[in-house]
């Protein structure tokens, strides 16, 4: 009897595995515990972070960033080319839409066109556009209150978006990169320079700069045309990238940091407070904030030259982070929403209407 449990054990083991195996953005880090949520189980490790929900070696698997959104886009340079209502949108897994008209204080569900996981989300020129799996890529122009879908380049995973110069950048696996200019209506693909993974991008100053797999940094300065390889100083995986005050700041596996103070031409190291996996960063009120695993939170009030952990709300992986009408908002497992209204000094829970993972917020200013 005690051979057979052991080998059921071991097959169930097994099945957790494979299951975690298949999205870079649901991989977590070594040094956290196993955690079990709505979506799937999977071990955090810090050694081991490719994204939530999609495969680091195939590109027509079932996907997640951070980022992203994020991460993903930089709220601070997309926003000043664009004007909208003020909303906070989130995306993420399941298709799940999720919008605030009160600063981020409630969410309501928005009516998503896609059951795909959406892993990263931008707004420009009055358009919310929303990237995720199998290349799936939708878009709104009404405030966040209804999407509809758009004919994709590409049916490879796609983790993060970011818009500057009127245009629409989206970055993913195996390096893909789309680009669009007539306000997310349609995408083209883009040459990129690497097959590594692309977790996050963002714009500023005439710049796009993506980041991901092995510390790998790509930048374009012609509106996500062409781009190049910058010379990185980690070999870490990159999560988010973020931009303000000249500055762009990227975090990623181990807390790692880095940034570049010349466009993204070169790139220095950042002493991190936490060796926890940080996946999403923004600016704002001149002040730099990243999310990361099992809740952490670190801040910057000196342009990313050092940071301070901060006292979180949460236990839950946080996953993309953004500012606006001088409101901090980041989202992560579980439906989890967090806000702070003092410049990421201290943070609160928000009313989530998910139990679903949230991947990518932005706001529309």
């Amino acid at each position: 009897m005690r051979h057979i449990l052991l080998i059921l054990s071991i097959f169930l083991f097994s099945l957790t595995i494979i299951s975690c195996g298949e999205d870079p953005f649901f991989k977590l880090d070594t040094s956290d515990n196993i955690t079990t949520t709505n979506d799937t189980t999977t071990t955090d490790s810090d050694s081991d972070d490719s994204s939530d929900e999609d495969s680091t070696n195939s590109d027509n698997t079932s996907t997640t960033t951070d980022n992203s959104s994020s991460s993903s886009s930089d709220n601070s340079s997309s926003s000043s080319s664009s004007s909208g209502s003020g909303i906070f949108v989130a995306v993420g897994a399941s298709g799940n839409i999720a919008r605030s008209t009160d600063n981020g204080a409630s969410f309501d569900n928005a009516t998503s066109p896609t059951a795909n996981l959406l892993s990263g989300v931008g707004f420009g020129n009055n358009t919310f556009i929303a990237v995720g799996e199998s290349g799936n890529i939708i878009r709104s122009t009404d405030n966040g209150a209804s999407f509809d879908n758009v004919t994709s380049p590409t049916g490879s995973p796609l983790f993060a978006l970011g818009f500057g110069n009127n245009t629409f950048v989206a970055v993913g696996s195996s390096g893909h990169i789309v680009r669009s200019t007539d306000n997310g209506s349609s995408f083209d693909n883009a040459t990129s320079p690497t097959g590594s993974l692309l977790f996050g991008v963002t714009f500023g100053n005439n710049t796009f700069i993506a980041v991901g797999e092995s510390g790998n940094i790509i930048r374009s300065t012609d509106n996500g045309s062409t781009w190049d390889n910058a010379t990185s100083p980690t070999a870490q995986e990159l999560w988010g990238i973020g931009f303000g005050n000249n500055t762009f700041v990227a975090v990623g596996s181990s807390g790692h940091i880095v940034r570049s103070t010349d466009n993204g031409s070169s790139w220095d190291n950042a002493t991190p407070p936490t060796a926890y996996q940080l996946r999403g960063v923004t600016l704002g009120n001149n002040t730099f904030v990243a999310v990361g695993n099992s809740g952490h939170i670190v801040r910057s009030t000196d342009n990313g030259s050092s940071f301070d952990n901060v006292t979180s709300p949460t236990a839950d992986h946080l996953r993309g982070v953004t500012f606006g009408n001088n409101t901090f908002v980041g989202v992560g497992w579980s439906g989890n929403i967090i806000r702070s209204t003092d410049n990421g000094s201290s943070w609160d829970n928000a009313t989530s209407p998910t139990a679903n993972h949230l991947i990518g917020v932005i706001f529309s200013e």
